[in-house]
């Protein structure tokens, strides 16, 4: 493809030959001849000088370049977009594969591809140009949209919602039991059915490995747009809001609620019936035992404000030190005190005399 036409279709403006042809794609270390690479961070604005490739994707405040340029007000955005240009997502021939297992009672939607091995159950419904690719299983009564794409191992529990151009990477789990138990009288645990369902929203991903509980009663709920990524638990009964990213292995305990376009990092850990407002940011590892509100930057454990946890942070290696110093303080302190004890102690024995 010319860099003019890229460019066209990315809406950017050109910088260098409009001639150069571009066949792929790749990151500033590692594209050779004929690739693109953008620069959307400054921090690799030296490596750009030694980069192999052709063409670049800038900001058009990250100054001259090099080589060929598409300047463009969002560069990490546009790439993305040419990686879909370059190497567009498998296409999949409509058709139930002879080895799955489909419920008559299910309605599946035009244009469809139901793979090896993968079990349909009854009365589901599914819309069109769904894909489920091999061993993924859909229990019965459960409701997915339009453009719906499984990955194998993929679980869509019973009863379960799902809205348009969501998907579900590998071993995800839609609507799996919430982690709840009543003790006994005798001190055992009684199982409580988790009567509720899991409903996910438009154009949400969740990928590998991760579970969303169903409700005990009532409904867990992803927001639309929002990214899950590998290894995250939901709770039940939970709320997600739209645009939201939860990051690897993050946990959220049961009625947690997050707001819209939030950020958990990695393993953030929620405690349950908490509220994140809109716009907040948790750093990884954070741990979350009180409300957070919105628009904050919170980090550590307990989780504070992040300009706070830094000055603890700083102040941590010197504790020992603080230490010494505090007791040495403190014999300073009582050193003196003694004799002004003594002499009111001499004092008082003489007015009893």
């Amino acid at each position: 493809m010319k860099l003019a036409e890229l460019a066209e279709r990315l809406g950017c403006r050109v910088e260098g030959d409009p001639e150069l042809e571009i066949t792929g794609v790749a990151g500033l270390a590692e594209a050779g001849p004929g690739d693109l690479t953008f620069l959307a961070n400054p921090r690799y604005r030296r490596v750009v000088s030694k980069t192999r490739a052709s063409a670049i994707v800038a900001g058009p405040d990250a100054g001259p370049m090099p080589l060929a340029a598409l300047r463009s007000a969002h560069p990490y955005y546009d790439f993305a977009r040419a990686i879909d240009l370059f190497y567009p997502a498998p296409r999949f021939e409509p058709g139930i594969h002879p080895t799955a297992v489909v419920s008559p009672s299910a309605e599946i939607g035009p244009g469809a591809h139901i793979g090896p091995y993968s079990f349909v159950d009854e009365n589901v419904r599914i819309g069109k140009n769904a894909v489920l690719h091999s061993f993924v299983v859909v229990y019965r009564d459960a409701v997915i949209g339009d453009d719906f794409f499984a990955h194998s191992h993929a679980v869509v529990r019973e009863g379960c919602r799902i809205g348009d151009r969501v998907l579900l990477q590998n071993g995800a789990v839609v609507g799996s039991d919430g982690f709840g138990f009543a003790r006994t009288p005798e001190g055992h645990w009684h199982k409580m059915r988790q009567s509720g369902v899991a409903v996910i929203e438009d154009d949400v991903e969740i990928q590998a490995n991760t579970c969303i509980d169903r409700a005990t009663i009532g409904t867990t709920r992803i927001g639309r747009g929002s990214k899950l990524d590998n290894l995250v638990q939901v709770g039940h009964s939970s709320g997600v809001g739209e645009d939201t990213l939860l990051c690897g292995q993050v946990g959220l305990a049961g009625s947690s609620h997050i707001g819209n376009r939030v950020i958990l990092a990695g393993q953030v850990g929620v405690a349950g019936h908490l509220t994140i407002g809109d716009g907040a940011v948790l750093t990884a590892q954070s741990g979350v035992p009180s409300d957070v509100p919105a628009g904050a930057v919170y980090s550590g454990y307990p989780a504070m404000e992040n300009k706070r946890w830094l000055k603890s942070v700083a102040a941590f290696p010197n504790l020992p030190d603080l230490q010494r110093q505090v007791r040495a303080l403190q014999l300073q302190v009582d050193s003196l005190r003694q004799p002004a004890v003594k002499s009111r102690r001499r004092s008082m024995r003489r007015k009893k005399q």
